[in-house]
């Protein structure tokens, strides 16, 4: 593995704690405070942490790698649309949640097909 892997690694795994974290203080906000899309961005943030944490420890090709930080970029964008909207009544920025959810669909894509990719030698 080299200097890129590692560091890839170790950003998708700093990654999965911070959204892991995330998730769970979300989650008590949504019981405790409310709000309608706290809720659902929480349960997005703690679905996905393991997946990070699973490509960061794993001997992961370029193309997993790649497929997941689509998948952090997507998912940073829809949780942040949404919650943007619960905690500062408005959006993060025009149509950023449907482009969240489209990155996510296509990380998730992604991902599925850097199972059929070669790894290089």
């Amino acid at each position: 593995m080299n200097l890129a892997e590692t560091t890839g690694s170790r950003l998708l795994v700093l990654a999965a704690g911070i959204v892991g974290a995330a998730g769970v203080a979300l989650s008590a906000a949504a019981a405790h405070l409310g709000g309608a899309f706290t809720g659902t961005a929480a349960s997005f943030l703690l679905m996905h942490a393991p997946a990070f944490l699973a490509v960061g420890l794993l001997d992961a090709n370029r193309p997993l790698r790649i497929a997941s930080l689509v998948l952090l970029a997507g998912l940073v964008l829809f949780t942040g649309d949404l919650l943007a909207r619960d905690f500062l009544g408005s959006r993060l920025f025009p149509m950023s949640a449907p482009i969240g959810g489209t990155l996510l669909i296509a990380g998730w894509l992604a991902i599925a097909v850097s199972a059929v990719v070669r790894r290089r030698p």
